[in-house]
């Protein structure tokens, strides 16, 4: 096996979100989810991806957090095509990324990864009462969101509570309780909190903080799942239309700014999200 790190969602080392990648060659098999988890761990980065090649245009990918194997991370995916693109290992086309959370096709280009999102859905809507214990969370009130927006359950791969907020200044203040956020992550079947502003100038369509404390990530700097669900999320409002390449951008206060495409597809239902990654870093195993 191979193992790399990259940075998704940049074309720049040491900016993005760093994704392990584990290369397994075509005739190994998937090591034990024991070994898996350690490796993860001992990268210490949100999730690692390991991937199988089953044919000439269908991968196996499993994705590890340093606690629990997930069924899906998008910034992992980008990291895994990007890091096989880099190494000759594929080419431009279409590609399938078989994982827990079903088959999803991928589309490398020269400059772009985009995957699909498995079919979003919205999952709940909040009542007065839950919204407010939402927003205490993170040691706000409900004065500081929008008055026409409110949180929901989206899916498009990852169960996400979407999380509006007014301004900016108050997404990258916020300071989370934590045993709040797991107890909500716990409570709701999610696996954490995906809190956006819209930009008010329109140079993006969004700024993100993710949260995810539950599977032992208490701040991502990028995530293509939680953005998926975001894309629905704001197309249900008819913020957005499904003609438009959105922008989200995510991690600033973090130091690791990432930037996050969305898109629907031809057939008016499936959520695209796209980026590129470049990898950073080479690892071997020494037994």
């Amino acid at each position: 096996m191979k193992i790399f790190v990259c940075d998704a969602f940049s074309s720049q080392i040491f900016k993005g979100n760093q994704a392990g990648v584990v290369i397994l060659g075509e005739k190994e098999n998937y090591p034990d989810e024991i070994l898996m988890k350690n490796i993860a761990a001992e990268l210490k980065h949100s999730e690692t991806a390991f991937v199988k090649k089953i044919d000439n245009k269908k991968f196996k990918i499993r994705y590890f957090t340093p606690t629990e194997e997930v069924e899906l991370c998008g910034h992992a995916t980008i990291s895994v095509f990007s890091a096989l693109r880099e190494l000759n290992l594929i080419s431009t086309g279409k590609y399938i990324a078989e994982t827990l959370a079903g088959n999803l096709e991928i589309i490398v280009d020269k400059d772009f990864i985009w995957m699909d999102m498995s079919n979003p859905k919205i999952e709940y809507i909040f009542n007065l009462k839950e919204i407010k214990e939402i927003y205490s969370a993170f040691n706000l009130d409900i004065s500081q969101a929008p008055k026409n927006l409110i949180p929901k359950i989206v899916n498009t791969g990852l169960s996400d509570i979407i999380i509006p907020i007014e301004n900016k200044d108050i997404l990258d203040n916020f300071v989370m309780n934590k045993e709040k956020v797991i107890e909500l992550s716990k409570k709701y079947k999610v696996v954490g909190a995906h809190l956006f502003t819209l930009d008010k100038d329109k140079k993006v369509t969004a700024f993100c903080r993710n949260i995810a404390p539950l599977v032992g990530i208490d701040e991502e700097c990028a995530t293509g799942t939680s953005n998926g669900a975001l894309t629905h999320y704001l197309k249900d409002y008819n913020i957005i239309s499904i003609q438009d390449i959105n922008t989200f951008i995510q991690g600033e206060t973090m130091g690791r700014a990432s930037t996050i495409l969305s898109r629907y597809k031809e057939d008016e239902k499936t959520i695209q999200i796209g980026g590129n990654a470049v990898i950073s870093f080479e690892c071997k195993i020494y037994k």
